[in-house]
C-alpha cells in the first residue's frame, strides 16, 4: 500500500465545498492501493460554522492530522488580519508533511487548492526530502476577474500575487490534476516545462450515494420551506461566481416571462437561493433578492444568503420539488453542485455552458432539463419559462427512469480510481528520474 499525504486547508467538520474533494478521495483511495493521510488546518481556527454531522461521512479509521493554525487575530490584535486559512495554516501543514517525509511515512504529496496559498507546501517538501508532489485544481488559480486591471485594488493584488506564486508552486510537480481540463489549461500554457514533465489528469468531484443514505437516515426536516404545503419548491444551493451573474439574470427573466404568461403556475412556484451571499456567514449579504426585485419576481424568490451545512444542503435538495443548477459563461466551469442535484432524485433544471461536461452528465442520466448557453448566447426568457413549466408538470422526468448506471461514471469512486491511476504513473516516472540520475530520495 503506497502512502499519500493529502493536504487540504479545510476538512470536515468544515462545510465549505473545498473540504469535500479530500473527504471523498480519502474514502476510496485504499481500494486502489493508496493509504491517505489527510493534513489539514485546525478546525478551532475555521471562520465558518462547523457541521459536526459531516464527520460521520469521513471514512472510518482515516488518519487526519490537524496542523497548527494561526488565529485571524494573532497576539490579541483586535482587528482581523488574515482570513485565508491557507496562509494561517501554511507553516503548520509544511512542518507536518515534512515530518512525515523525513520519517519516510509517505510516498507522495498532493495539495488540493483552494486555498491556493497551501500549494507551495508540496514543492518545499520535495526540495528538502525528495518526495514527489502534485497539485489538484478545484478551481483555476490565475483568474482575470473584473477589477484586476485597476492597480492596488483587492482584485489586482490577488491576481498579481497568484501570477507570482503559481509558477513557483508548480515547478517540478510530478502530477497536476483538476476538476476539468479547463481548470489547468491556462497553467500548463504558462508553464510548458510542467506540461512536459508532469502527469496531467482530470476528474470531477464525483457523487457519493453513501452521503445521501446517511442524510436520509438522520431524517432531518428542512427549515427553509415546508414540504407538501401546496407550493412548488425549487432550490439552488451554492455560491454565485462573477461569470454566473448573467446566467442568474437570464433565469430571473424566465421567471418574469412565466409570471406574465401563466400567473397561476407562478403563484405556486417558490425558488430558494441558499449560500448566494457576499460572504459565507453574512445573513444580510443578499445578492439575488435585489436582482429579483428589479426583474419584478421578488415574490417568487426567497434568498438565504449565508451558507448552510453540507448535511442540511442534502436534506433540502432531497425534500425539494426540483433542483436548480446555474452554470457560468466560462466554458471550463463544471459546477460540483450538479452531482448533488442528480443524486437528490429530484428533477433538475440546469442552465449550463454547452461545453461544460455537466451537460452530458444530466442528459445521459435523464435527470432533468438542460438549457444550453455560451458566452455570447443565453437562453431566452421564453425558453427558461418553458423549462420551468416542464419541470413543474413533470414532463420528461421519471425518477424511476433515471439511468442509475450513468452515475457510476461520475461517482466519487470512479474519480478516485482515476486519481490513483495518475498517482501510480506519476510515482513511477518520478522514481525513474531518480534512478536515471543515480540518486535516491
Amino acid at each position: 500500500m503506497k502512502r499519500l499525504a493529502l493536504v487540504s486547508g479545510h476538512f470536515p467538520p468544515s462545510n465549505l465545498v473545498g473540504a469535500q474533494r479530500a473527504r471523498l478521495w480519502s474514502r476510496y483511495l485504499p481500494e486502489f492501493g493508496w493509504e491517505p493521510i489527510v493534513v489539514t488546518g485546525d478546525p478551532a481556527r475555521y471562520e465558518e460554522r462547523p457541521d459536526p454531522d459531516l464527520e460521520r461521512l469521513v471514512a472510518p479509521g482515516l488518519r487526519v492530522i490537524h496542523a497548527p493554525t494561526l488565529p485571524t487575530r494573532p497576539m490579541g490584535i483586535p482587528v482581523r488580519l488574515v482570513g485565508d486559512l491557507g496562509v494561517r495554516a501554511f507553516w503548520g501543514c509544511y512542518r507536518v508533511v515534512a515530518g512525515l517525509a523525513a520519517r519516510r511515512e509517505i510516498d507522495f504529496v498532493l495539495v488540493t487548492i483552494p486555498s491556493n496559498f497551501l500549494a507551495p507546501v508540496g514543492r518545499l517538501v520535495h526540495a528538502r526530502h525528495g518526495v514527489p508532489f502534485g497539485i489538484d485544481y478545484q478551481d483555476p488559480w490565475v483568474n482575470r476577474w473584473p477589477g484586476v486591471d485597476k492597480p492596488f485594488t483587492r482584485a489586482w493584488a490577488s491576481y498579481t500575487l497568484s501570477k507570482m506564486l503559481e509558477p513557483i508552486a508548480v515547478r517540478g510537480a510530478s502530477l497536476i490534476t483538476g476538476m476539468a481540463p479547463g481548470y489547468v489549461a491556462g497553467m500548463l500554457e504558462r508553464n510548458p516545462e510542467v506540461a512536459e514533465q508532469a502527469v496531467v489528469a482530470c476528474m470531477p468531484m464525483g457523487i457519493c450515494p453513501e452521503d445521501y443514505e446517511l442524510v436520509r437516515a438522520l431524517d432531518r426536516p428542512p427549515f427553509l420551506f415546508t414540504p407538501g404545503d401546496g407550493r412548488f419548491h425549487m432550490i439552488y444551493a451554492g455560491a454565485l461566481l462573477p461569470a454566473g451573474i448573467v446566467v442568474l439574470d437570464a433565469f430571473l427573466a424566465g421567471l418574469r416571462a412565466l409570471k406574465d404568461r401563466d400567473p397561476q403556475a407562478a403563484a405556486r412556484l417558490k425558488v430558494h437561493f441558499v449560500g448566494t451571499g457576499t460572504s459565507p456567514d453574512d445573513p444580510n449579504g443578499h445578492r439575488v433578492q435585489p436582482r429579483a426585485r428589479a426583474a419584478g419576481v421578488d415574490d417568487m424568490v426567497d434568498e438565504h444568503p449565508q451558507r448552510i451545512g453540507y448535511v442540511d444542503t442534502l436534506t433540502h435538495l432531497g425534500r425539494s420539488d426540483a433542483v436548480l443548477v446555474l452554470g457560468s459563461t466560462e466554458a471550463h466551469y463544471t459546477p460540483s453542485k450538479v452531482f448533488q442535484a442528480m443524486l437528490s432524485h429530484r428533477p433538475v433544471l440546469a442552465l449550463l455552458h454547452e461545453a461544460s461536461s455537466a451537460v452530458d452528465m444530466v442528459r445521459r442520466a435523464q435527470a432533468g432539463t438542460v438549457l444550453g448557453l455560451t458566452a455570447d448566447s443565453l437562453p431566452s426568457p421564453g425558453a427558461v419559462a418553458q423549462g420551468i413549466e416542464d419541470i413543474m408538470a413533470g414532463v420528461d422526468y421519471d425518477p424511476q427512469g433515471v439511468e442509475a448506471s450513468t452515475f457510476e461514471a461520475w461517482s466519487a469512486r470512479a474519480s478516485t480510481r482515476a486519481l490513483a491511476e495518475a498517482l501510480d504513473l506519476a510515482l513511477d516516472r518520478a522514481e525513474d528520474r531518480v534512478r536515471m540520475k543515480g540518486g535516491a530520495r
